[in-house]
């Protein structure tokens, strides 16, 4: 099948699959002899499975270590559980960031009259005046 089957099957766009071989994620496929990339259900599992990793939040070097995780057949699940353990705990501290950047926002927001005049904590606050 060719780039835009793969694509269309896997849930991911034509670009994200070259970006996706270009990071080695993917490897790379036969071509036809017109040059045009020839993928199977190999490649469209696997790619299947790098969306569902990005779904979760992993990064691009998480999923490049799942996969080859995944490749090996006598991998220990205590590696893949590993990534994803330490996944969670960057998930945990992001959350944590975002919850404050939220409570800031509200305070801000809730100082701001929000009517005709130029004065304005929310700028006063971005720009360092507070």
């Amino acid at each position: 099948m060719n780039i835009g089957e793969a694509a269309a099957r896997s849930g991911v766009s034509a670009r994200m699959v070259r970006h996706y071989e270009a990071l080695g994620l993917l490897p790379e496929v036969a071509r036809s002899e017109a040059g045009y990339r020839r993928y199977g259900e190999r490649e469209v599992h696997t790619l299947r499975f790098i969306r569902r990793a990005r779904d979760l939040g992993f990064s691009m070097e998480e999923i490049a270590g799942l996969l080859a995780l995944w490749q090996k057949p006598d991998r220990a699940s205590a590696d893949v559980k590993r990534i994803a353990q330490a996944h969670i705990v960057d998930l945990d501290r992001r959350i944590a960031e975002m919850t404050a950047m939220r409570r800031t926002l509200e305070s801000l927001v809730s100082c701001c009259q929000g009517d005709g005049r130029p004065d304005c904590p929310i700028l006063d606050s971005l720009s360092g005046d507070i």
